[in-house]
């Protein structure tokens, strides 16, 4: 299964105390589920990123709290935007066996041809929504763009997916395309694209399908 994640019970809730855990080197955090109260708990920073470095974002991991130990997904977590540092993370405690909606990351793979001829390559979209049980959720989903040509788009549809996961976005949603260099011209002297990068590309929810709640 998943990695261990050692966590501890967090007791002592004012913010003097998350002050203090933070400092020691540890991140506050709270796992909830369906079936089960929230629990406050708190883990150590650097085990953290070395276990989500380990599973992936969308990765499944054994939480173990006092020797109790919970297979859960990491749902959300805040990062301090000066120092990077993690500050709280949120786990969701997940059936192994009942479907889950998650974003992954959307990565282009390959050289377009389009910009080998000089095109300029957009991808308006970097996260997409899929539903799979919690040990098929990808860690991303690629997308190649090879032989994409200036004037040409790439959409869901053209995704290429396997029995593991389905994809939720609509399939007409643009993922790709390949701008002429006079377009982009024009594009950038008048209405600003959306960046590049998102701000937190990170910053990924999940969520139990809805499916699943029958």
């Amino acid at each position: 299964m998943g990695a261990v994640l050692k966590a501890n019970e967090r007791t002592d809730l004012q913010h003097s105390s998350l002050k203090r855990l933070r400092a020691e080197g540890n991140i506050p955090a709270v796992v909830y589920g369906r079936n089960q109260e929230s629990q406050s708990v708190y883990v150590d920073s650097v085990d953290f990123l070395k276990t989500i470095r380990e599973v992936g974002r969308n990765g499944i991991i054994s939480l173990d709290v006092g020797g109790n130990t919970t297979e859960v997904m990491l749902s959300d977590y805040q990062e301090d935007s000066i120092k990077r540092d993690i500050l709280h993370a949120d786990f969701i405690a997940v059936d192994m066996g009942s479907e889950i909606t998650a974003t992954v990351r959307l990565n282009l793979t390959g050289e377009a041809a389009g910009v080998k001829d000089g095109g300029v390559l957009q991808q308006p979209v970097h996260e997409i929504s899929v539903t799979a049980t919690p040990g098929n959720i990808p860690a991303a989903v690629e997308l190649d763009v090879t032989n994409l040509q200036v004037g040409e788009t790439l959409m869901v549809a053209d995704l290429k997916t396997n029995n593991n996961y389905q994809i939720n976005d609509d399939e007409s949603l643009v993922l790709a395309s390949i701008l002429a260099p006079r377009q982009e011209e024009e594009i950038s002297s008048g209405e600003q694209q959306e960046p590049g990068t998102p701000e937190n590309e990170e910053g990924r929810e999940t969520e139990a399908s809805e499916e699943s709640e029958s």
